[in-house]
């Protein structure tokens, strides 16, 4: 196909030209045209230019399109600015010109004509300005008309219900103008299990009664009204995964704008074993195992999740009160089951009954108020909730509840874990880590698929949590003084455990088994060792160990310069076996002059009685080794020839100065303080150690600041300047 260049009118020099291909679909007698599209000219004058171009009458009925698979809107002088250079624009009918013949189609058409023109609609519904000038000229009021009295049939019904979708998706026009009427039709196609319907009326549907609830001033009512939990439910079990996100999203939509009381009834229908089977098995196990794209549904089960446990939030809110009969009686419960067992076979325990003791067994249940209990709950959060995870805990795990109660009674009170006190403080853990009482997030996508697979999952999870943290306080061999170290290492387990989804609370609870104290501890040591490694790969990190390198080595040459002013005591090889001798050397406070002379083994001689003097200019270099000139007399004497090192002398007369340290770490301490005094570099392990262990620490204290900020791997860059430094300053 050939392209016809058109040429545009001149532009000004200093305005943008971008040069771009204009077609016209379903025209093959019109060739394609190469512009020159001046930002500065108005569409109209362009549009005019290419109708010119084709011979094509009324350049009003015309606009430019764009022709990517994922943007067709119309151009318009707010979105011009979008084009590129090397664009395909498309001419094609004004939005005025389409509208006009889609309501002609749709008012007087056949039904071939109308279900063509409803379908064309769909697609274009989505321009913002075309669904201007179709709500402008009353088409959406005739789009609601026709779905309410069901002129609208199959699949044009389908593309109506979804060009309706479209058009109040742009927010023109409120949902408070739907009438009841409408409402109550499109309940109808929800509701009717009995008539096969296309899934893009049943997500349309949906879709509209969810935007109802939401953004309606006072349709919600009626909408609750009249569509019940249990049809919605059904529609969990559809194949289609957008009818099963929708379905769940009109779920939520009805919980979030119910009164607690409606949410608690909406909640007993999830919770129940039925419905809670329908959402794991179709909503969470088959779309994991489909491996399908699921971040909206996952959304809209963090959604559900978090509403469902956002109700224990006024029992976490709620004070204890001591005139409360219900708190009382849970906590004499709680006595009853931890000391009042059936078999009765304890002594101690039939003792402490007789003599009535309350506050006892209240001290051994772990409360720290022994005399009144009910005073451990006033702290709001946990509030009372934790009295309920408690209890819930002594009634379904009562083996577990009395062994962790009188395993704990049986320890010395340093070593003690408080059942009550630990209860509290971790209910106010969990409800930190699940957010509960916060709103959910748009953003939010974790879930956590095991809370779907009880009726009291939170309780469950208690129950599981409480083992976990005597289990580690036993492990960690706490006292009552570690209680705040304890709870990190409960948290770092219980996170660490859901981040990995178990599927079940039993999963879970093998989960956290595996979690041991050790395994913690091993696994920050690792993160934090991996962390470091990394950080000191990244370039700012680089940068500033080459900035302080020469610090550091500094600090390491004025040490060992300290050990050689010090003095060492060296052992004296002879050539002939005589009784072991010994002589002793050190550095003059100046670094100048090397003294040394012969001592017994236990002296340290001052620079006075070091008769014999060597001056530091005179030392040439350092040897070490069998390199030494003094390895070659008393081979096979020395029993450690690698300790051994030389000063190699610039005089003749004496060629060196021979030493056999007595242990590495003085070896390497008097090698790298003669390479120091020569301006020689130092090669020692000792050296590579320092310097590494000082640099790492440096940059640790350095960094202390930067805790908890992710380090990047290059720099970010820095700005240019600005063209002026006329700073506004705004006084408050």
């Amino acid at each position: 196909m050939s392209v016809k260049p058109i040429k545009m009118p001149p532009a000004t020099k200093d305005s943008t030209i971008l040069k771009i291909a204009v077609e016209m679909l379903n025209a093959p007698d019109k060739v394609p045209q190469l512009i020159e599209f001046d930002q500065s000219q108005p569409l109209s004058s362009i549009i005019q230019l290419l109708c010119k171009a084709w011979g094509l009458p009324d350049p009003t009925n015309y606009a430019l399109q764009f022709s990517e698979s994922n943007n067709q809107n119309y151009i318009t002088e707010k979105n011009r600015n979008e084009i590129k250079n090397g664009s395909v624009l498309r001419l094609e009918q004004s939005p005025a010109k389409t509208v006009q013949d889609i309501l002609t189609k749709i008012n007087t058409g056949t039904d071939s004509e109308q279900t063509q023109a409803l379908m064309k609609l769909s697609t274009v519904s989505s321009d913002l300005t075309f669904a201007l000038e179709f709500i402008n000229k009353k088409g959406l009021s005739l789009i609601i008309s026709n779905i309410e009295t069901g002129k609208f049939k199959a699949t044009a019904l389908k593309y109506a219900l979804v060009t309706f979708v479209e058009l109040m998706d742009h927010g023109i026009i409120s949902w408070d103008i739907l009438e009841n009427q409408f409402i109550n039709k499109v309940v109808s196609f929800v509701s009717n299990q009995t008539n096969t319907q296309d899934p893009k009326i049943i997500q349309s549907c949906l879709s509209i009664l969810e935007n109802i609830v939401l953004n309606s001033s006072g349709k919600n009512s009626h909408v609750e009204k009249e569509i019940t939990i249990p049809s919605l439910i059904s529609h969990l079990e559809n194949s289609d995964r957008i009818i099963q996100q929708n379905a769940i999203a009109l779920i939520n939509a009805i919980f979030l704008k119910a009164d607690m009381t409606k949410r608690k009834t909406i909640a007993a229908t999830l919770c129940s074993k039925q419905v809670r089977n329908k959402i794991y098995e179709n909503l969470i196990t088959e779309n994991v195992s489909k491996e399908t794209s699921v971040t909206e549904l996952a959304h809209q089960l963090y959604v559900l999740q978090t509403l469902t446990l956002g109700l224990l939030e006024p029992r976490m809110c709620q004070r204890a009160d001591s005139q409360e009969q219900e708190s009382q009686e849970k906590i004499k419960e709680l006595r009853k089951y931890a000391f009042e067992n059936d078999a009765n076979t304890n002594i101690e325990v039939t003792t402490r009954r007789q003599t009535g003791s309350l506050s006892k067994d209240f001290k051994k249940l772990g409360f720290k108020c022994e005399i009144d209990p009910i005073k451990d709950f006033n702290e709001t959060p946990p509030g009372v909730l934790s009295l309920d995870c408690m209890l819930y805990f002594a009634r379904n795990y009562r083996e577990d509840y009395t062994k962790i109660v009188l395993r704990n009674s049986c320890r010395p009170d340093e070593l003690e874990c408080p059942f009550g006190k630990t209860s509290v403080e971790l209910v106010k853990l969990l409800c930190e880590i699940l957010l509960i009482g916060e709103a959910p997030s748009e953003q939010g996508q974790t879930y956590h698929p095991l809370f779907f697979t009880h009726d009291h999952p939170f309780e469950e999870l208690f129950c599981i949590c409480i083992v976990l943290l005597n289990k580690t306080w036993k492990e960690m061999r706490a006292t009552t003084e570690d209680f705040v170290k304890v709870l990190s290492v409960v948290r770092e387990q219980i996170t660490r455990a859901l981040a990995a989804a178990p599927k079940s609370f039993d999963k879970f609870r093998q989960r956290v088994k595996e979690l041991t104290y050790n395994e913690i501890t091993h696994l920050w040591q690792q993160e934090r060792t991996n962390r470091e490694v990394w950080e000191s790969h990244a370039k700012p990190i680089v940068e500033l160990k080459e900035k302080i390198t020469p610090e550091i080595i500094d600090l390491i040459q004025q040490q060992r310069l300290g050990v050689l002013v010090g003095g060492t005591r060296f052992k004296k090889y002879l050539k002939i076996n005589r009784k072991d001798k010994f002589w002793f050397v050190r550095l003059s406070p100046n670094h100048k002059i090397l003294h040394y002379g012969e001592c017994d083994e236990k002296s340290t001689p001052s620079l006075e009685e070091l008769s014999t003097k060597l001056a530091v200019a005179d030392v040439k270099c350092v040897v070490v080794g069998k390199e030494c000139p003094h390895m070659k007399d008393l081979k096979g004497k020395i029993s450690s020839p690698h300790l051994a090192f030389s000063l190699i002398l610039k005089a003749a007369e004496v060629p060196s100065l021979d030493f056999v340290a007595p242990d590495e770490q003085i070896f390497d301490y008097w090698t790298d303080g003669i390479n120091a005094l020569l301006k020689e570099k130092m090669t020692s392990k000792s050296f590579d150690n320092d310097l590494e262990t000082l640099l790492s620490m440096d940059i640790k204290v350095r960094l202390l600041d930067a805790e908890g900020i992710d380090i990047p791997q290059n720099p970010p860059q820095i700005p240019p300047e600005p063209e002026d430094y006329d700073f506004y300053y705004e006084n408050n």
